[in-house]
């Protein structure tokens, strides 16, 4: 049974730094895509960040140069350093793993930018 687990959310100031981690479980982790999510209130989920099996990342523009994502793979863990927080960074971001065909989330953690 593969789990996704995400940690490391929490109210920051603008300008300020948090690192997610996301643990997964059940599956071999490397050699699988994942990536990191994030719903804001009132919007649609969008993708912040992907690492490949081939281990290439992208990015979205929104958080490209602020935004690094991460793996470790002999403790299944995936990361999402962010830096350079804004207001509208304010979302509640998810895990996801892509094994074969079938997509997998965890169950979130917020993060709110706020003064």
């Amino acid at each position: 049974q593969v789990q996704l687990v995400e940690s490391g959310g929490g109210l920051v100031q603008p300008g300020g730094s948090l690192r997610l981690s996301c643990a997964a479980s059940g599956i071999i982790f490397s050699g699988n895509t994942m990536g990191w999510y994030r719903q804001a209130p009132g919007k649609l989920r969008e993708l912040v960040a992907i690492s490949t099996s081939g281990d290439s990342t992208n990015y979205a523009d929104s958080v490209k140069g602020r935004f690094t994502i991460s793996r470790v793979n002999a403790k299944n863990t995936l990361y999402l350093q962010m830096n350079s927080l804004k207001p509208e960074d304010t979302a509640v971001y998810y895990c996801w793993l892509r094994l074969g065909i079938m997509d997998y989330w965890g169950k979130g953690t917020l993060v709110t930018v706020s003064s």
